[in-house]
Formats: structure tokens, C-alpha cells, sequence
């Protein structure tokens, strides 16, 4: 599956439990996550989505330690099985 469906489908995911989902672009800041998943009760989440079997690229890694290192949730996402782990971590229990 291409990242772009990937990506779409993130979303679509995100809205389903009441969230949204924007794309995130900070000019001047390369490696920056693709998406903001903002949640209920004042959650956000950080989510870079890759192609299938893709790695973060080194600027990539870096901004997920800085925002880990500040207390931020982060993740990668490359895969359906990503996306519904993803959601099942994030909905209120």
C-alpha cells in the first residue's frame, strides 16, 4: 500500500474516533512529522507515516528524540496493522 492511501487512511481512522488529523508543515524545519492527531481531553500526537518497510530518515529521528526527550507521543507509521495498533492505544479506555 502506497504511503499516500496510508495517509488517508490515518485520517479517516483518526475522524472515526471523534479527532482530527491535519498535515503538519513548519517551513525551515526539515524532518518535521507529517500529521498532528489531535484528540479529545487536549491530546496531540506526533505521526510520521512512511512508505511500507521505510525507515526514518536521520533528521526524521532527531525530531522524534526532541519531542520523546519533551514528553510527546511519536509515532511511525507504515502499515495498515500500524494504523489500528495506533488507534487502539490512543482511544480512552
Amino acid at each position: 500500500m502506497r504511503e499516500s492511501a496510508l495517509e488517508r487512511r490515518l485520517v479517516r481512522e483518526v475522524e472515526r474516533i471523534g479527532g482530527l488529523a491535519p498535515k503538519f508543515v513548519s517551513p525551515g524545519n526539515n524532518g518535521v512529522n507529517d500529521r498532528l492527531v489531535i484528540l479529545n481531553g487536549g491530546v496531540t500526537i506526533y505521526v510520521e507515516m512512511k512508505a511500507p518497510g521505510k525507515q526514518l530518515r536521520p533528521l526524521q529521528a532527531r525530531w522524534k528524540r526532541m519531542l520523546q526527550e519533551r514528553g510527546h507521543r511519536y509515532y511511525k507509521i507504515d502499515s495498515v496493522e500500524d494504523i489500528d495498533r495506533f488507534i487502539q492505544e490512543v482511544v480512552p479506555k
